[in-house]
């Protein structure tokens, strides 16, 4: 069982366009915030976002525990992709929760459910 929580994307921009309910709103107030790099790429890669919103992005990532991809979150994503044939963002995203023993937090439940030894909570679901 995971020892944290690996925040996925949708997550945090449904968090800060305040489109989670108040269970999911409860869980990430309520964790340590750690992401991927990848992640990190994605939220601030947004096309359109208002100065606003990147300051409130930055506040965030600042206090965020932000993983890297190193050799074995590498070869995890690798593997991954290999036998789910999963797109290379969500392939880095698992491993990195795998490799570091976390919970994926993902609305995005489709891509990541049969993927082994992964375990993911939907914060729209509880």
């Amino acid at each position: 069982m995971g020892q944290g929580y690996l925040i996925d994307s949708n997550s945090i921009i449904d968090f800060f366009n305040n489109a989670l309910p108040e269970s999911g709103v409860g869980l990430l107030i309520d964790i340590e915030p750690r992401i991927s790099v990848i992640t990190q790429i994605e939220v601030f890669s947004k096309r359109g976002l208002e100065s606003r919103e990147i300051e409130k992005l930055h506040k965030f990532t600042n206090t965020a525990t932000i993983y890297d991809v190193n050799s074995a979150v590498a070869e995890q994503a690798i593997n991954i992709r290999l036998k789910y044939n999963v797109k290379l963002p969500d392939a880095i995203i698992a491993a990195t929760a795998i490799c570091h023993n976390l919970i994926l937090v993902t609305r995005n439940i489709a891509d990541f459910k049969n993927i082994a030894d992964l375990e993911i909570i939907n914060p729209h679901a509880i």
